[in-house]
């Protein structure tokens, strides 16, 4: 079975899409719709920008969104057995196998993308990948800590991303380091993602979202707050939610798709940040 999997932030590059634009009539028009219904030329952005503008949590998001749906819909014979998308890849996702339209995906993005950029504006936080230590030592450290931090990106078997306030996060990482990580790295990210700091964005946006018409899905997707199959539109709509404040569970998701019959893994987006990830745990299960 063809899985098909969606990246979300950090994939994104300057004069990323003009390969698209050159290739296609279609992108060509999607390009033009969503500078229309944004108000703004996002298409300038993404050829033109500075990668110092293109990373803006307001502009990123967008961005990748457009990239990635428009390089499903003119890609051939796209039809999966199964997708996934890593955090705001699961909106390129659902708009790639139709349960909600370009147009009202785009509109969710961008409400999204707003609500947490404008958390980060006030709350200093961050991420950070933790190497090379067991997923229930980092969990324990984290809870431990009397701030805000927690476990927000189940990467990879040996690859796990904390969330928190900048304080906490720092205390955390030095524990860490002290124990054995093998790599600590800091993501150039200026909010603490997937953490319970976003719960006004969550707030915000789980009213939004009623505005937005829902379809089941054709597919089976694997959403980041379960890492289980859902196709039930009601079931989808209250995971996107959950997912601002939830971790997203990518190794667990990968290793449910794979033990469900995925042999091959698509990236449908910039870059392939996802595709390294994904044969590290297809390799892990492989073995088993």
């Amino acid at each position: 079975m063809k899985a098909y999997i969606f990246p979300g932030q950090g994939s994104q590059y300057m004069g990323m899409g003009k390969d698209l634009y050159n290739f296609s009539n279609l992108a060509k028009k999607l390009f033009q719709l969503s500078d229309d219904i944004l108000g703004f030329h996002m298409k300038n952005i993404m050829f033109n920008g500075s990668m110092e503008v293109l990373k803006k949590t307001k502009y990123t998001q967008l961005a990748i969104y457009i990239y990635s749906v428009i390089k499903a819909k003119i890609l051939d014979n796209f039809n999966p057995d199964m997708v996934a998308g890593h955090s705001l890849g699961e909106l390129s996702a659902l708009t790639a196998i139709d349960v909600f339209s370009f147009e009202d995906g785009l509109i969710l993005v961008d409400k999204r993308a707003s609500l947490m950029q404008e958390i980060c504006e006030y709350i200093h936080g961050g991420m950070a990948v933790i190497f090379g230590l067991k997923d229930e030592i980092i969990e324990k450290v984290c809870k431990e800590d009397n701030g805000i931090v927690v476990p927000s990106n189940y990467n990879s078997p040996d690859q796990l991303v904390i969330s928190g306030e900048e304080k906490s996060l720092k205390r955390v990482c030095q524990s860490l380091k002290k124990m054995g990580a093998k790599r600590i790295l800091r993501l150039p990210v200026h909010g603490a993602f997937h953490s319970p700091i976003m719960e006004p964005a969550k707030k915000k946006l789980s009213k939004f979202i009623e505005k937005i018409s829902f379809k089941d899905s054709k597919c089976p997707i694997y959403q980041n707050v379960t890492a289980k199959s859902v196709t039930k539109s009601n079931d989808i709509k209250k995971n996107i939610i959950e997912q601002l404040t939830s971790p997203v569970k990518w190794k667990q998701l990968i290793e449910n798709m794979i033990n469900n019959g995925a042999v091959s893994f698509v990236e449908v987006g910039p870059g392939n940040i996802l595709q390294g990830i994904t044969k590290n745990i297809f390799n892990k299960i492989y073995k088993k």
